[in-house]
């Protein structure tokens, strides 16, 4: 059962990575802690080495991957009777052996589109293998990729560098269709049918209405004081979630709603100790939410009833990013993988069992876990 916003506290079951000490935790109210990654499947043949974005089709149960390694991975999975398998599909490559840093889909999901450290946009059609194994570079920034997203109303695809610029780009053509200057680099970008929200280096936050040319909606400051992490529209685009990497996440309205303000809460926290949240994904249908962080910990959230509704137990490894599938919402993927929030020395790839292993889970996510539970009467 979940526990009301404000109310006390109660000591959780979070277990510390190192010394399993039940740790304490702050912000939206608290529920039973009750999953764990013993149960949930693991995808095979995740890379070599940081996986920087998941990302399900529209239209099917293919879930793409993107990795510091340059490949961008595509796996069919299936659920039955809440088991889930999962088949490589196919792979191609960044060139030389750039990080790729994100990803995303066609709207009829046909297309992958990924940006990257090779500066590049570029664009691999499923079931076909493209030219020595290089997906079609259909646009450039002159610094890397960081975010992309595809615009369903106007079929273009959109970048966000660390260029300071938003680039808009339609497949068939070689030069942008048009672009934006951001007020400093991009670090994170997501679109909702019309809305799309950028946050920007210097806790800028900028959304634009994208239904046909881009328009400025609003530019503000981040409600957190330290520097956006990640970022994602609400489904009925009345705002936007950023978190950052002092462990707070914002729930920020850009229209009003009846009953409804925006507010802040701290998350991904263990005593004293304050993580990065990589992460924030909505549920296709309920509004609910997850977060993942640093702390090897995912949370699932109600934001309207101001409510934590799941919490992993953590494991021994940041997670770096997730997504629920569009379809039914049912399968949630996530990744363990080094996140570098601890530097280079932490980095350890040819360790046995390395913290910063490189992994993909998806967890079967039935309703009573991410559905709205109601606020908690007194």
């Amino acid at each position: 059962m979940a526990t009301a916003f404000g109310s006390p506290q109660p000591q959780v079951a979070t277990q510390n990575a190192n010394n399993n000490t039940p740790t304490h935790d702050s912000g939206l109210g608290l529920g039973n802690q009750s999953m764990s990654t013993a149960g949930d499947h693991t995808v095979s043949q995740a890379g070599n080495d940081g996986i920087s974005s998941l990302t399900w089709s529209p239209t099917a149960n293919f879930l793409v991957s993107t990795n510091w390694d340059s490949g961008v991975r595509c796996w069919e999975v299936q659920e039955q009777n809440r088991q889930i398998i999962s088949q490589p599909k196919a792979q191609v490559n960044h060139e030389n052996n750039s990080p790729v840093l994100c990803s995303t889909f066609s709207a009829d999901g046909s297309t992958v589109f990924t940006g990257g450290a090779d500066n590049a946009v570029r664009m691999w059609t499923l079931g076909q293998t493209p030219p020595n194994n290089l997906p079609q570079k259909i646009g450039v920034h002159t610094s890397p990729v960081k975010s992309v997203a595809f615009i369903s109303s106007t079929n273009l695809v959109v970048s966000g560098g660390w260029d300071k610029f938003l680039k808009f780009w339609d497949a068939r053509q070689p030069n942008p269709v048009g672009q934006i200057e951001l007020p400093d680099k991009c670090h994170d970008l997501n679109v909702v049918n019309s809305l799309l929200v950028v946050a920007c280096n210097g806790r800028h936050v900028i959304s634009y209405d994208v239904s046909k040319e881009p328009r400025e909606h609003s530019k503000k400051e981040s409600p957190l004081k330290f520097q956006s992490r990640c970022i994602a529209a609400f489904p009925d685009m009345t705002g936007f979630a950023v978190g950052s990497i002092e462990g707070r996440v914002g729930v920020h309205y850009l229209q009003k709603v009846p009953g409804k303000e925006s507010f802040a809460f701290k998350c991904h926290r263990q005593d004293t100790h304050a993580y990065s949240v990589n992460s924030i994904c909505f549920h296709p249908h309920f509004g609910t939410f997850a977060t993942v962080g640093s702390d090897g910990v995912v949370n699932f959230w109600d934001k309207d009833n101001k409510q934590r509704l799941k919490g992993f137990p953590a494991i021994n490894r940041t997670i770096s990013c997730a997504a629920f599938n569009n379809g039914q919402g049912n399968m949630f993927a996530y990744s363990s993988s080094y996140d570098w929030s601890k530097g280079s020395s932490f980095y350890s790839p040819n360790a046995p069992n390395a913290a910063n292993q490189n992994e993909i889970f998806i967890h079967y996510t039935p309703e009573d876990e991410i559905k709205p539970k109601g606020k908690k009467k007194k």
